[in-house]
């Protein structure tokens, strides 16, 4: 316990060293405090039962300036119950997911899942609890003061439930352990207070700090984790001693030690049928990929299997390729390793790893593993409050992946702006400041999530150019990294960058559902040689426009209009084309006007927003053509 204690004391005073310091001149200097956590977790594996015991250690700063007298814990398993809250709202939801739908009432004793808390004391001295259902509320045996530490020592029992949402066993391609929010895991306090949602099928928050996991498994297993491997000479697989597990001296168990630092959560997987390769990247860190070994394993096809192996086999290299590109383009990975693991629902992310199921095409395998990974950026190390935040979780990610993805194979689309238009014309859009787990349906979280999510990067692209973008995007990583920024963090870094105030965007497309419609109404010459143009803005949200004007000569030029409340202009992003910056356009103006000093009759094709980077939902009248 002491060396414990002491650890932790020594890993606060590196803190600065391990990136928590803040930049000079920062926005994020006036983040103040964040809490801190290191487990210490020991479980013993029944692969028959498909359940586990063990204990934990939770050493928790408190750095706030407030005195704690209860906590909370996350079970996240006890939502695979029949009547669970996770259960209800999927089959009272009006578009439940297709993977949970009403799958968790029917589940059998031996099926569901559970984590329990038998027993957990405080600085040594019991503590009162009481499970409401995913979550564990603590009275604890003492008050927290600001600037205290608390020693959390707890018991636990758990049972592995049915795959259904991102964690469990057996999945549909035969993984046998997908273990994701499997361990009780302490609720995020902020400058907000707690919070201690219930689990029902959505996103995570939680504090930085560390994890030691010591895993007891039966030694057939090969076990996969978001964490290095303190111990790969005692285990094989494939680590660092290559040969049959089986014929190890250890007993009918292996013990597994995983270490990770600077990350907010902890996932890990174990099949039999794991192959485990690798690839070290010369500037970034050593990838790691588990998947199925024997063709026939794979629970697909016949005509199918080979190919699916093959595609495994490739992944490693478009990994390491799309690493070095987001390495350069978002920011660098300050982790020592990443491991791409089968198993799981569909995809999901855990900063250091991800759980994908494999039986894709292998643009569609190159696709989940990038859009995961990227996750370590968006929600890793930049760790968001995901309830509120999830549009810059999903939607920061989903802009990313569509920007590599198109890098990789001809043609991919930029996915996101078509969801949003969907999303705008269903009738069914609410706010993005809408909490993730009070949307009336899942379609409008999800198309919110990511695609209204992605769509905010690439009009604040077109709004600041493309150059100011990208450096706010490497400043935005390097300022908030292993910190919890919120909405309007974000926005300040694209402030700074650009000189220009920014609110009024965040508060249009962020807060409130309007959208945007500018039309061309008319071209006419005012007199010999000098046309007007009358544009009008039939929608209701304004933005900055670039009106492109092309000449049946074949010259272009550019017509860029600033909004008045942006109180500056981007800079020109293509040099080779005339532009002219008009007078500002206050928003409450329905129609404005502008001047070329060329002929209506030289007039080849008026565009607003060439670039498609405008969320117009009616790009139909953004184009006038000559007759």
């Amino acid at each position: 316990m002491k060396n414990s204690i002491n650890s932790l004391l020594v890993s606060f005073l590196l803190l600065p060293i391990l990136g928590f310091s803040f930049a000079s001149e920062s926005w994020a200097q006036n983040y103040s405090w964040q809490q801190e956590v290191e487990y210490v977790m020991d479980i013993d594996v029944n692969v028959e039962a498909h359940q586990y015991t063990g204990t934990q250690q939770l050493i928790y700063r408190n750095n706030s300036p407030d005195t704690l007298h209860r906590v909370y814990y996350h079970l996240y398993f006890n939502a695979f119950q029949p009547g669970s809250m996770m259960d209800v709202r999927s089959r009272t939801i009006a578009d439940a997911d297709r993977r949970v739908q009403d799958r968790i009432s029917t589940l059998k004793e031996d099926e569901i899942g559970y984590l329990h808390a038998t027993s957990l004391t405080q600085n040594g001295k019991p503590t009162s609890f009481s499970e409401e259902g995913t979550v564990l509320v603590v009275d604890l045996a003492e008050p927290i003061l600001p600037g205290g530490t608390a020693v959390f020592e707890m018991e636990m029992e758990a049972q592995v439930p049915i795959q259904i949402r991102r964690s469990g066993r057996d999945n549909a391609e035969g993984i046998e352990f997908s273990m994701a929010q499997w361990y009780p895991k302490m609720a995020a306090y902020d400058e907000d207070g707690w919070h201690p949602n219930p689990y029902i099928g959505r996103e995570f928050y939680a504090p930085f700090g560390s994890f030691d996991v010591t895993i007891h498994m039966d030694k057939r297993y090969v076990v996969a984790a978001g964490a290095v491997l303190q111990n790969p000479q005692e285990v094989g697989h494939g680590y660092e001693r290559p040969g049959d597990p089986l014929s190890l001296p250890q007993g009918d168990k292996l013990t597994w030690k995983f270490r990770s630092e600077n990350i907010h959560d902890f996932m890990w997987a174990a099949d039999p049928d794991y192959r485990h390769t690798t690839l070290q990247m010369e500037n970034g860190p050593l990838l790691r990929f588990f998947y199925q070994a024997d063709p026939v394993a794979v629970n697909a096809p016949a005509d199918r299997q080979a190919d699916l192996v093959k595609n495994w086999e490739s992944l490693p290299e478009y990994t390491a390729r799309t690493f070095e590109y987001a390495n350069n383009k978002f920011g660098v990975y300050p982790y020592p390793e990443y491991s791409v693991i089968q198993g799981g629902d569909g995809g999901m992310e855990y900063i250091m790893g991800t759980l994908i199921t494999g039986n894709r095409s292998l643009q569609g395998l190159v696709g989940v593993t990038i859009h995961e990974f990227m996750h370590s950026w968006y929600m890793g190390v930049l760790g968001m409050n995901e309830s509120y935040y999830y549009w810059m979780d999903e939607g920061f990610t989903s802009y990313a992946t569509d920007e590599m993805m198109s890098t990789l194979f001809e043609g991919s689309p930029l996915s996101g702006y078509g969801g949003y238009y969907r999303l705008a014309q269903s009738g069914l859009e609410e706010p993005m400041s809408t909490h993730a787990d009070h949307f009336i349906t899942n379609a409008a979280y999800g198309l919110g999530a990511y695609s209204k999510g992605a769509v905010f990067l690439g009009q604040m692209k077109y709004i600041v150019g493309e150059p100011v973008f990208d450096q706010a995007m490497l400043r935005l990583f390097e300022e908030w990294k292993f910190r919890h920024p919120k909405g309007k963090d974000v926005l300040r870094v694209f402030e700074r960058e650009s000189d220009m105030i920014l609110d009024w965007y965040y508060e249009y497309f962020v807060q409130t559902t309007k959208s945007i419609d500018y039309a061309i109404e008319s071209v006419e010459s005012i007199q010999e040689g000098q046309s007007v143009i009358t544009i009008t803005n039939e929608g209701t949200m304004p933005m900055p426009l670039d009106v492109l004007i092309t000449f049946k000569d074949g010259s272009v030029e550019e017509h860029y209009i600033p909004l008045q409340i942006m109180r500056g202009e981007k800079p020109a992003e293509n040099q080779d084309i005339l532009r002219t910056i008009q007078e500002d356009w206050p928003w409450v103006e329905p129609t404005y006007r502008f001047y070329t000093d060329r002929a209506v009759s030289e007039i080849a094709e008026i565009v607003i927003d060439a670039s498609g980077r405008l969320a117009d939902i009616n790009r139909s009248n953004n184009r006038w053509t000559a007759e």
